[in-house]
């Protein structure tokens, strides 16, 4: 069976849930990625569970809220008649849908609170109506008919949304983009641009662009950089619209830094078309105003994006361990500031992460791992760093010299390029875990924020301390997405935890220490509803006013997106303001 390993003939391991979905259940939505595909929790961590929830192997011999039910077909459309056919003969035969399957399916996203209600069984806030919209003059109709007739209007692109951001809080219409708004538009290799619209998915974008010569008739391989953890089920439109970041952000940037321009339909009839140029002084950036509206201000239809070349031949791979936290933070500042260049894909564990990733890579319990205790570098205290280095041959190789320099430097020992092997091998797989944890109910979700050096360990210890308030709580915690001055944190809690009211309350107190503690709510994860009651106690209230401003001048009436996006339409008594140490 997929995902096994050897062991003990006698030693129990759990009958993990292979079988596809059936059709038309919750599963199916609920379920990551190909419906096909499997990632087990290996033996260690498994082990590893059930010590830290007091479990034994008993607890893991019969599932809970699989989500293999049929999804009725119960939730009525409560568009008017005329409205829905009106909608439906705008998009053609086939591309109008309001069975529930459909409308629950781009309802929700892939955050846990999205998991544990299709677990359940629950249906909320779902649209009335699902358009899959074929071109440009169809999105520009829907978004005429919707804001004449004030008909809420949401846009579903990719499906990994962890914000609650698609969320169609008060019914109306949802748009799923990847149907058939998938397209290249232009592709310029003087300029190293590209054009595509907005629901074109990640893996057929590099597909394109890495078989460039054959796809679009180019001299070489391109690449746009962006390797998001969602890589393989998001969308381009999804990328820009939360100002997401991909895994080698550190040497290729966030989306804002590649895309180049924007095509957005917007209500009262407006387009917003930004030029393509590389720089320009005419006034605030409106690309930079457009990204991170997430869907608020108008509906994306086409981006352009910066490429680089594609050299994986180029790539150099490192993992260092090092014998402390204190000492591997200093190595990453070390690293940012030393203006040699910067990594591609750049990460440190804290100890408890490491400890975890040491097992899910077959390291511990290894002579290797033997080696490094006697060496100093002991369980419990030591921090995995792993990265590459990407770009022209000479430059790459130069940066993980000067990499390997630094980390020596504090201490840390090399462990070759096997152990960034093993994690890109890995990469883009680790969320199939959470379908065989949720069936043991175990909940398994993440949260992240962005930092600056000097208030760094404050947020660490602050966040964590709370994360661990709660009994026999793993919470795993990395640096990623690297600047000169600061970074992203990245926390990833498991707990034994199944109830929905138990979990809500919990992300409420993750959230509250990450704004108490002084970071910023998301680094790319956008704020969608979930995290928008805490947006104006981080801006302040005079951004959020400037962000009023600006949806009332796209969006008087406030079609797109309402229900808490952004915070644009929150109630004073639904935000919360923590005080910031």
């Amino acid at each position: 069976m997929k995902g096994r390993t050897m062991a003990k003939r006698d030693e129990f391991y759990p009958a993990w849930h292979e079988e596809q979905p059936p059709a038309g259940s919750f599963r199916s939505i609920l379920k990551w990625g190909d419906p096909n595909e499997y990632k087990h929790p290996n033996r260690k961590l498994y082990r590893l569970m059930k010590e830290r929830f007091k479990l034994d192997d008993d607890w893991f011999k019969e599932k809970r809220h699989m989500g293999l039910g049929h999804v009725p077909d119960s939730a009525p459309c409560r568009l008017a008649p005329e409205h829905l056919a009106a909608l439906s003969a705008i998009v053609g035969a086939g591309n109008a849908h309001v069975d529930t399957y459909n409308r629950l399916r781009v309802g929700y996203g892939k955050t846990m609170v999205d998991l544990m209600r299709l677990r359940l069984g629950i249906i909320e806030n779902i649209p009335d109506l699902v358009l899959w919209p074929r071109n440009r003059d169809d999105l520009r109709a829907i978004v005429d008919y919707c804001d004449g007739h004030a008909i809420p209007l949401y846009v579903y692109g990719g499906g990994s949304s962890v914000s609650r951001g698609v969320e169609a809080v008060r019914g109306g219409v949802s748009l799923d983009m990847r149907v058939h708004l998938k397209r290249v538009l232009a592709f310029d290799e003087r300029n190293h641009t590209i054009t595509v619209e907005a629901g074109m998915s990640g893996p057929e974008l590099e597909r394109l662009l890495r078989d460039a010569p054959n796809a679009l008739q180019a001299s070489r391989p391109y690449t746009a950089g962006h390797l998001p953890q969602s890589f393989e089920y998001s969308a381009v439109g999804g990328w820009t619209v939360t100002r997401g970041a991909g895994q080698n952000s550190t040497y290729y940037g966030k989306i804002e830094d590649i895309v180049l321009s924007q095509d957005y339909v917007c209500p009262r009839g407006v387009d917003i078309r930004t030029q393509d140029f590389p720089a320009a002084a005419n006034g605030p950036d409106v690309d930079q105003i457009m990204m991170g509206s997430e869907g608020c201000f108008g509906v994306l239809y086409a981006v352009t994006l910066k490429l680089k070349n594609y050299l994986p031949a180029n790539t150099r791979r490192f993992s260092f361990i090092f014998r402390d936290w204190e000492s591997a933070k200093d190595a990453c500042r070390d690293i940012m500031q030393g203006e040699f260049g910067f990594p591609s894909v750049f990460r440190l564990s804290d100890p408890e992460e490491s400890d975890v990733a040491l097992k899910l890579y077959g390291v511990d319990g290894t002579p290797l791992d033997t080696f490094m205790r006697l060496r100093g570098y002991a369980k419990g205290e030591r921090c995995l760093m792993l990265g590459t280095a990407d770009g022209e041959a000479g430059f790459s190789a130069h940066v993980k010299r000067m990499v390997k320099r630094i980390a020596r430097k504090h201490g840390a020992m090399y462990t070759t390029g096997l152990v960034e092997r093993s994690w890109e091998h890995g990469r883009f797989r680790d969320p199939y875990m959470r379908e065989d944890l949720q069936d043991y109910g175990i909940m398994i979700d993440t949260l992240e924020c962005s930092v600056n050096w000097s208030n760094l360990e404050r947020v660490h210890t602050g966040v964590r301390a709370y994360c661990h308030s709660r009994p026999d709580t793993i919470c795993m915690t990395h640096m990623s997405h690297f600047y000169p001055q600061g970074c992203n944190l990245y926390f990833i809690f498991i707990a034994k935890m199944d109830s929905l009211d138990e979990y809500l309350a919990y992300q409420r107190g993750v959230l509250d220490s990450i704004q108490e503690h002084g970071a910023s709510m998301s680094h790319h994860h956008g704020i969608g509803k979930a995290f928008a009651p805490w947006l104006e106690g981080d801006v302040g209230p005079e951004i959020m006013d400037l962000f009023k401003a600006l949806k009332r001048h796209f969006d008087p009436k406030g079609i797109l997106n309402p229900g808490g996006t952004l915070g644009l339409d929150l109630e004073d008594a639904q935000k919360r303001f923590m005080k910031k140490r």
